[in-house]
């Protein structure tokens, strides 16, 4: 990770702030996630395909 990073909330984060993640905003590899309320913490790094199937596994989980 070189430089600062953009960040991005999710769309369908709660609104009260309770559940938030936001990823890393730009054309680098790889993309970031963190929790928006420890802005400081972890941070979990997807290559792009992964974070596909990362989502694509969210969506469909419970049907």
């Amino acid at each position: 990770m070189s430089g600062p990073l953009a960040w991005r909330k999710a769309s369908r984060s709660n609104e009260e702030g309770l559940e938030c993640v936001e990823l890393s905003v730009g054309t680098a590899d790889p993309t970031y996630l963190r929790d928006s309320k420890d802005p400081e913490g972890p941070r979990l790094a997807l290559p792009r395909p992964a974070l596909a199937s990362l989502i694509h596994s969210i969506k469909g989980y419970g049907h």
